[in-house]
């Protein structure tokens, strides 16, 4: 985990509240949609990439679903969201680390990540990134990346990003992934400010190899 990006992060959920920030949504609903035509039973390992303290958890927890995962860079977010949850947090498990870094120990069921993967930049990231899922996702599992499109913003929180088209979002995942269905969308943000997304659904084929992650 870089310093760097760690300490960004801290910083933003130590200082700004969620009004404060353009990613915040007060009902996810197109995450939620997805993850609803997945038809998942209640004990379906959910993981959340990048989830901070997004709202998507509440939902989750209140819809009775019983293995959600939350991951982020940031610490000080995942607090965030555990003392807004109350005594419920104790039924999600969080974990800190970088996603490059992210040493998958579970399958999942249903991977999500709403404005993580675009913050990945370089090619390196990128195979890291695309290489822990197609370790950590079950066949048939789901696969569902939120970025910005190529007509939404090019830089988020200071920081660069990476815009995608469909055909570009679906030739990162050919390896191991199916397109289910992607959809383009405005997101408002607390200022009242537009940015749009690209929404794409995969479904994991097949497992290249059967070993597990390193645990090292």
């Amino acid at each position: 985990m870089t310093d760097i990006s760690k300490n960004h992060w801290d910083n933003i959920y130590s200082t700004k509240q969620p009004n404060e920030v353009s990613w915040t949504q007060e009902l996810p609903k197109t995450s939620l949609d997805f993850l609803h035509n997945a038809n998942l039973d209640k004990q379906a390992n959910i993981i959340d990439i990048g989830g901070g303290d997004s709202k998507l958890v509440d939902y989750l927890l209140e819809e009775g679903f019983e293995n959600i995962t939350v991951l982020d860079i940031s610490e000080q977010a995942l607090t965030r969201a555990k003392k807004r949850l109350g005594g419920k947090a104790a039924n999600v498990t969080w974990i800190v680390s970088d996603i490059t870094e992210f040493q998958p120990t579970t399958s999942y069921d249903f991977w999500h990540d709403r404005a993580a993967f675009h913050f990945l930049t370089t090619e390196p990231q990128i195979v890291k990134y695309l290489s822990t899922t197609r370790q950590a996702v079950k066949e048939n599992g789901f696969v569902t990346i939120g970025t910005f499109s190529t007509d939404g913003p090019k830089k988020c929180s200071g920081l660069d990003i990476k815009q995608y088209t469909e055909d570009t979002l679906t030739a990162e995942l050919k390896n191991g992934f199916k397109k289910v269905k992607c959809i383009i969308e405005d997101h408002t943000t607390p200022f009242d400010t537009k940015q749009n997304f690209l929404f794409c659904n995969f479904k994991r084929t097949e497992h290249l190899n059967n070993h597990p992650l390193p645990l090292n």
